[in-house]
């Protein structure tokens, strides 16, 4: 009977198992690489006044020949009441004009964001007065040159509907600017109803509904699914499971938005995230397959690093030689 129960238990692990080594099988095409539009999320040393001129030198030479058209600089993490104390980014005029005057061609936009209630104790999207004054910062950090808002809340659950209010909010703002507005968005159920299950199980919003991925990039000019943390074992279970989840956004995000597939340029070995199976090189393998097979002509499309001051010269001689 134990046997038994064990069988049962292992066959939907061990059919996942096979499905995702599918999916991470094959040759990606030659054309399957940037069309430059990749962004980079950058840490907060950029705008609290740990960098230099020196430095701004080096991440040029560091972006020079990429597809890297958007830095997301670390510009938070905003009070749960939604405002941000100009404290925390003193110089951040000054990395946004020195970008501007020795990259050009590249966008700053202001990576913002905060743990969310009810998971955690902080910013509650369903009240009213905290996303007015998300919009309010939201403005006042536009004012300062910043070309738009990239917001990173978490977690975000599946079907909420004061982050859709936000979003619309805001949009309003960053389009009277000509500013762009992008999100960072988890992934989307590799089972149907999976998030449902997850905040059963676990109160963890860790999955998003296709449908309500789709809801959230139509409010976007970019979003970017964070397609890392996966707990996968291997690389290429980790590779078909981005390959997955590069055609599951595909399916759904418009052709005008941009749809980045973030990279984990970072080091983590936890029941979340094995850094040696989820590389740059593994990660980048499955967007090229799954845009290989879903839209390989689509142009609003591109990955996006996580994070400058994590990422290795590996990861990323990894990025130029096999999407760059």
């Amino acid at each position: 009977m134990l046997l038994v129960i064990v069988c049962i238990l292992l066959t939907p692990v061990l059919a996942a198992a096979v499905f995702l080594r599918l999916e991470d099988a094959g040759t990606p095409p030659s054309d399957a690489r940037t069309r430059g539009r990749d962004a980079l999320w950058l840490g907060h040393a950029w705008v609290d006044g740990r960098e230099s001129d020196a430095d701004i030198a080096q991440l040029g030479i560091r972006l020079s020949g990429t597809g890297i058209k958007d830095l997301y600089v670390h510009t938070g993490p905003l009070d749960n009441d939604g405002t941000l104390p100009a404290e925390l980014y003193p110089q951040a005029r000054w990395f946004i004009d020195a970008v501007h005057r020795t990259l050009p061609g590249i966008r700053v936009q202001a990576w913002l964001g905060d743990v969310l209630a009810p998971e955690f104790d902080g910013l509650d999207t369903e009240d009213p007065a905290t996303r007015d004054r998300v919009v309010t910062t939201s403005a006042r950090v536009l004012d300062l040159g910043f070309d738009g808002i990239h917001f990173d809340f978490e977690p975000v659950r599946s079907g909420s509907i004061g982050y859709i209010t936000i979003l619309d909010q805001v949009r309003a703002v960053t389009s009277s600017r000509h500013a762009l507005l992008s999100v960072s968005a988890p992934v989307i159920d590799p089972l149907p109803g999976l998030h449902s299950l997850g905040c059963a199980l676990f109160d963890h919003g860790k999955w998003w509904s296709q449908a309500y991925f789709a809801q959230v990039a139509r409010r976007a000019d970019q979003i970017a699914m964070m397609s890392y943390d996966t707990a996968m074992p291997t690389r290429s279970l980790y590779g078909g499971y981005v390959a997955q989840q590069t055609t599951l956004a595909l399916q759904v995000t418009p052709p005008t938005v941009d749809l980045l597939m973030g990279l984990p340029a970072f080091r983590a070995d936890d029941l979340g995230h094995h850094s040696a199976a989820e590389t740059v090189a593994a990660g980048i393998r499955g967007v090229r397959l799954g845009l290989s097979r879903t839209d390989r002509d689509r142009r609003a499309f591109g990955v996006a690093l996580y994070v400058d001051f994590t990422a290795t010269e590996q990861d990323w001689a990894d990025y130029r030689r096999d999407w760059a």
